[in-house]
């Protein structure tokens, strides 16, 4: 059995160790989990474990976050990355383990409760979420739950980057992170022989991948139909010093031009209302609802409508209202 730490999309890493381990083709391999995100191939890893008989692939907090559809950046990254074969894709995820316990080795993305039963951890702490470390920072401080590990049965987790060089200790507790989608390396562990296999990564893969993926994770997102409020938080999480702001100035750029034509729309509304206080008179109501701005110029009429934001709260709103009026107005940011 092989047991290999987080992989994290970078398949070329993946083949060179089932090389240099000589594994074949009826070992077991097992993943500890975070097999997407950061790297450059996560569809290539999800189908190798994915069609590798027996082939064990337990759940990491990335996984998590796709199967609960808590998308951060990386997460968006690996949705473009795999397109048309997310959904299905994460429904594999959601079927996925959180730990392998054997008479030979145990396995886990992450957190243990030394002395209790793998089964019994709560999965958080198995998968090491920020609310899993929460709770292993309760029970033991400022020590890693490794050091109150004395069960023989060696045990091989990830999650924690260690550097390039794998955690070893007493030959039975493996940490296995070791950075292989940020240029350092991929680590194995064979059991129960304990024999460690490592490769160097092939690049910093994370440094390149955040911007080659940028464009598209920003056009994947529903900037039309975002409040302008939600718009400025997500630029504002987005904001990355090592992306640079070129694509973001471009949305925020896109959400400025819409607010400055504000104004130009206040006054093209007060014309339409006013010629059709003219021409309909008192009749005015029935000209209005059949008028593609009948929205806005009812609550106009009745001084319902904001003077300065005029009803629209989202970028859609006064595309929308622009149509309305004769002034085309871009739907989507230029990505």
């Amino acid at each position: 059995m092989l047991i290999i730490g987080d992989i994290h999309g970078c398949f070329r890493e993946l083949e060179a160790l089932l090389a240099v381990a000589g594994v074949g083709d009826d070992e077991v391999v097992v993943s500890v989990g975070d097999l997407v995100d950061r790297g450059p191939e996560p569809g290539a890893v999800v189908d190798f474990f994915r069609q590798r008989p027996g082939a064990i692939a337990l759940c990491g907090n990335h996984e998590r976050k796709h199967v609960r559809g808590v998308l951060s950046y990386g997460q968006q990254v690996t949705r473009a990355q795999l397109g048309d074969r997310y959904a299905d894709a994460v429904a594999w995820m959601a079927t996925l383990p959180y730990h392998l316990d054997t008479a030979e080795a145990r396995a886990v993305h992450f957190g243990h409760f030394p002395g209790v039963p793998l089964a019994d951890v709560p999965e958080d702490v198995r998968a090491g979420t920020t609310s899993g470390e929460g709770r292993l920072r309760e029970r033991f401080g400022d020590q890693p739950w490794w050091a109150h590990y004395a069960d023989p049965t060696p045990i091989a987790f990830g999650h924690a980057v260690i550097g390039p060089e794998p955690l070893v200790i007493d030959d039975r507790i493996f940490g296995l992170d070791t950075g292989a989608c940020h240029g350092m390396a991929l680590t194995g562990v064979r059991l129960p022989e304990r024999r460690v296999f490592s490769v160097p990564a092939f690049a910093d893969h994370w440094s390149i991948v955040k911007h080659q993926w940028q464009p598209a994770v920003m056009r994947d997102l529903p900037w039309a139909t975002m409040t302008f409020e939600q718009i400025d938080r997500k630029l504002r999480t987005l904001r990355d010093p090592e992306l640079g702001d070129a694509v973001l100035a471009q949305v925020g750029a896109w959400k400025a031009a819409l607010v400055a034509a504000l104004p130009t729309l206040r006054t093209r509304l007060e014309a339409e209302a006013a010629r059709l206080r003219a021409d309909a008179g008192v009749e005015f109501g029935r000209a209005a609802a059949e008028h593609p701005a009948h929205s806005w110029l009812h609550r106009w009429q009745t001084g319902r409508l904001s003077p300065t934001q005029l009803g629209c709260a989202s970028p859609r709103d006064v595309v929308t209202l622009g149509a309305a009026l004769g002034m085309a107005l871009p739907a989507a940011p230029p990505l």
